[in-house]
């Protein structure tokens, strides 16, 4: 799930950047910090949204930087369990496909794909073998995530699944709302005759 957090920080601007502005220079610092950090609390980090205020700097002797109590708020990407994500196939293994859920990349084992026997082929694809179901790169699906894993801080690990009703390559979701709306439709239709 994406969001807002308000944070508030020591920012050290070192003297190289004294020619910014303030604001500017604080800014700068900030997405140099933040860009890309990634921890359990906050999640991914995005991007800066908003500085909100800037307090007055406080330079330590010895280091010749100023640093500011800065509050500024950070759009950021925290994975949640049970979440259910949209997100495109990236790559498809032996083992499953990997799927981007926001910034980030899931993994999906071959055995969570489909309801079905699901075969590798060598232009990876995954193929059902009842359903004639085929899972390729660049295919659009919906998900949900069943872990969540920041062991490796620098690359959590997402497990996600997609056997689940209203869950899989969104071709498919179509097909079974158009499979389960036609049974309808015919007694509908039966109801009809019977009336004339």
């Amino acid at each position: 799930m994406f969001y807002k957090i308000k944070v508030t920080d020591h920012i050290r601007v070192p003297p190289k950047i004294f020619d910014l502005s303030t604001e500017e220079a604080v800014i700068q610092r900030i997405k140099k910090k933040y860009d890309g950090f990634i921890s359990k609390d906050l999640g991914v980090v995005i991007d800066v949204a908003d500085v909100t205020e800037v307090g007055d700097g406080l330079i330590i002797t010895g280091d010749g930087a100023s640093y500011f109590d800065t509050t500024f708020e950070l759009l950021t990407y925290k994975p949640e369990l049970q979440e259910v994500v949209l997100g495109n196939i990236r790559d498809i293994a032996d083992f499953g496909a990997f799927m981007s859920v926001g910034p980030i990349e899931g993994m999906i084992h071959v055995s969570q794909t489909m309801d079905d026997f699901v075969s590798f082929s060598k232009d990876k694809v995954l193929s059902g073998k009842e359903s004639k179901q085929t899972l390729k790169v660049g295919d659009k699906c919906r998900a949900r995530m069943v872990a969540v894993s920041y062991k490796d801080v620098s690359n959590p690990k997402l497990g996600l699944t997609m056997r689940q009703e209203g869950l899989g390559k969104l071709e498919w979701i179509e097909d079974r709302k158009k499979a389960s709306a036609e049974p309808k439709a015919k007694k509908e239709d039966k109801k009809e005759d019977k009336k004339k």
